[in-house]
């Protein structure tokens, strides 16, 4: 079988997971500066990356349209279907929505169904794109009664636009400067009834009177081997690809619990298929998955460069998070924001006090033997991080 592949390229070295840092705006540590939004997906070619590519755009047609089609996320997706239905009741706008959790798990899909499920207009901005309150403005003037507005990355919005958001999500009123200096005076513009949708993959950067204000906060959990085959597999009948169950469930494995990798993986899975013509069974999946360097586990070739380098160069650790981003010549917001949280979910990797260690499970897939002495000591597990 390894020879029908000949004719095909090779999959190259390892992806990097580049990004600009959410850090040193002044006034708001550990965010970045609005007026330098990166490109979706620019610097990050991995295909296993949470993160949205250019690619990703095909991902649309495969979105769920209603609650009833959304796959995972139960007890979320049961009490957002009450709370809608209780606001479709009364006549009234939602309440303010606040999605967070990983990349890639469906926060704008979910917000695009609230628009709706309430069947009402939908309007999409992101944080960084935002630079003035007079864009806000034109935005929230331009609103119909009970339109959802969806603020994406909303916890990269500048401080001053987070000023004049309040007004506006609790009284639905806007308050505006005209003119400068002594001939300055401010102007109350009245707003129709909205609910704004944030969406955000680090809620913990969002300004607290900010965050207080959001009525329905909602985390989203990775999804399971089972709920995302599923996705798969109803993903495969809308390209019209002919993929095995067996095949369904390899690429649903190595998805790292997101959806958005379950669809990357799908097409590349796809290609392989149409050009080689072999049929997509789990055979034929697991090759052309490993040539795309994706393991069994899920992991690329960036995720296990960053365990062995735990392993090898620092013998299991703890080693902190700015020697392993200087070493591995990645941000430190790549390594947390895109690289870590599977590995921590899976057990891989552990945050301590002092630093990262290489879990059991870590050591295990990379088939190395801890060094003599190596034991995860009980009061590295508690407290805060470095």
């Amino acid at each position: 079988m390894r020879g029908r592949w000949d004719s095909l390229p090779r999959a190259t070295g390892e992806g990097r997971g580049g990004g600009p840092s959410r850090r040193g705006q002044a006034g708001h540590p550990g965010r970045t500066p609005a007026s330098a939004p990166p490109p979706a997906g620019e610097g990050d070619d991995r295909i296993t990356t949470p993160i949205r590519t250019e690619e990703d755009a095909a991902e649309a047609t495969l979105r769920p349209q209603t609650l009833a089609d959304f796959t995972g996320q139960q007890g979320l997706r049961e009490n957002l279907a009450i709370f809608i239905q209780a606001a479709r009741t009364r006549g009234e706008a939602l309440d303010h929505v606040l999605l967070h959790g990983p990349p890639g798990l469906g926060k704008t899909t979910l917000a695009q169904i609230v628009a709706r499920e309430l069947g009402v207009g939908f309007r999409a901005t992101s944080g960084p794109i935002l630079q003035r309150a007079g864009d806000l403005a034109a935005i929230l003037t331009n609103l119909q009664p009970r339109d959802v507005l969806f603020v994406d990355e909303i916890h990269r919005l500048q401080p001053a636009l987070e000023e004049t958001l309040y007004p506006a999500m609790e009284d639905f009123q806007l308050d505006l400067i005209i003119g400068e200096g002594p001939a300055a005076r401010t102007v109350r513009i009245d707003l129709p009834p909205f609910t704004l949708i944030g969406a955000t993959t680090r809620s913990g950067l969002l300004a607290q009177p900010l965050r207080d204000r959001f009525g329905i906060p909602l985390r989203l959990q990775f999804y399971t081997p089972e709920e995302l085959l599923r996705i798969v597999t109803r993903g495969a009948q809308k390209l019209g690809f002919a993929l095995s169950e067996e095949g369904a469930w390899e690429v649903a494995r190595r998805s790292r619990g997101t959806p958005r990798i379950a669809g990357r993986l799908l097409r590349r899975v796809r290609d392989f298929a149409s050009v080689s013509g072999i049929p997509a069974d789990r055979r034929m999946v697991d090759d052309a998955l490993n040539r795309l360097e994706v393991d069994a586990k899920g992991l690329d070739a960036m995720d296990r460069r960053y365990l062995r380098r735990i392993a090898v160069h620092h013998n299991g650790g703890p080693v902190g998070v700015e020697t392993l981003a200087a070493a591995l010549a990645e941000s430190r917001d790549t390594l947390e924001d895109v690289i870590e949280p599977y590995l921590i979910q899976e057990g891989l990797v552990l945050r301590t006090p002092r630093g990262r260690v290489l879990g059991v499970p870590g050591w295990q897939h990379l088939g190395l033997t801890p060094p003599a002495g190596f034991a995860i000591q009980p009061d590295l597990l508690s407290g805060g991080e470095p």
